[in-house]
């Protein structure tokens, strides 16, 4: 599995790269704080993976508290096709130890 780790995250943030993010920890987790994306907590994704308004080849950056929701979602969306899914190691948390 595709994974991006939180140095590379953190240096593609400072560049604005374009790339797609979604957030699956719970809207009160993304609500302290977030680095933008759309929040679709891992509870409902499943419900909800249709909607999404990806192309199947855009970049996608999946991101938790840790990395563990976000593997979990990694393979959510690669079972519905999107080929390109990326999840971010230590999640947020490691993110944050950067600032």
């Amino acid at each position: 599995m595709s994974r991006i780790n939180a140095r590379e995250m953190f240096d593609r943030l400072q560049q604005h790269s374009d790339m797609q993010l979604l957030d699956v920890r719970e809207a009160i987790e993304y609500h302290t704080y977030n680095i933008g994306g759309i929040n679709i907590p891992l509870s409902v994704l499943p419900a909800f993976v249709s909607e999404l308004d990806f192309n199947k080849t855009d970049e996608i950056i999946v991101i938790c508290k840790v990395g563990l929701r976000s593997k979990t979602a990694q393979s959510i969306l690669q079972q519905n096709g999107y080929s390109n899914v990326r999840n971010l190691t230590g999640g947020i948390m490691a993110l944050q130890k950067l600032k």
